[in-house]
């Protein structure tokens, strides 16, 4: 199949990736090695606008899926969202984006179907005017992105879904840390089980993680296998103010690049 190829203008804003200005011109493909993660940063405000342009990208049934959304707002993130991670997906692959074959796990995560399948792994995520989308190779990769919110019951949801070990770093935080300290705890169990891939049937109770601020390795413990916290590398991402994020890569040994 002939590559469906792009331009692309990056900056680079805290060792991820920005993307600022995407045209549909001839560019290089992307290269992927298996000891690397790339991970991305989408400016939701400048590009979810050009909305026309990113739902001739769209499959049908992604498209179905952006006319469901309420808000236009949200349309126009998820569209913007999907279409580049098609865009990206189909430079590594060399590819034409809107033909790259998705299959649907829990809650919709897109994963690669046949013929591609397996040959990329990817994780998205988006919040407000921020989007993550994180590659890898033969490995599990899952992030993370939230804005944070002050008006969120955060006592009663930590209540709800934290361990005990979390609850307990949450109350030790100072009262004006709490809101943002939830945020923090909440980015890095969901960036573990998208990235683990049991969806609802991990419990969010059964692991902890660390609340502390720029953690590189976030991943506390696992229950009942104690000896699965060691299989993963849990991180914080630096995003803007506002905002808190997580990367977790099953394995060692890879690098971050930007």
């Amino acid at each position: 199949m002939q590559p469906f190829h792009f331009g692309i203008t990056l900056r680079s804003v805290n060792a991820s990736r920005m993307i600022s200005e995407l045209q549909f011109e001839p560019a290089p493909g992307l290269k992927l090695s298996v000891d690397e993660v790339q991970l991305w940063r989408v400016d939701l405000e400048r590009v979810a606008p050009g909305e026309g342009r990113w739902r001739s990208v769209l499959s049908p049934d992604e498209v179905a899926r952006a006319n469901r959304f309420h808000f236009a707002r949200d349309r126009q993130n998820f569209t913007a969202t999907r279409a580049l991670l098609r865009i990206l997906l189909g430079a590594y692959l060399d590819w034409n984006p809107k033909a790259i074959p998705f299959r649907y796990g829990e809650r919709e995560k897109p994963l690669l179907d046949a013929p591609l399948a397996g040959q990329v792994e990817f994780n998205v995520s988006h919040s407000g005017a921020g989007a993550l989308i994180a590659f890898a190779r033969a490995r599990g990769v899952g992030v993370d992105i939230e804005q944070v919110r002050n008006g969120v019951d955060h006592e009663t949801l930590a209540q709800r879904y934290f361990s005990r070990a979390e609850q307990k770093q949450l109350a030790a935080l100072p009262p004006e840390e709490r809101c943002r300290g939830f945020f923090r705890c909440w980015t890095r169990k969901e960036a573990y089980i998208k990235a683990h891939g049991a969806g609802l049937s991990l419990p969010l109770s059964a692991f902890d993680v660390s609340l502390a601020p720029g953690e590189k390795n976030a991943l506390l413990a696992t229950r009942p296998d104690g000896g699965e916290a060691a299989l993963w590398s849990l991180r914080e991402v630096e995003v803007p103010e506002g905002y808190e994020a997580a990367l977790c890569v099953q394995g060692s040994g890879w690098v971050l690049h930007d």
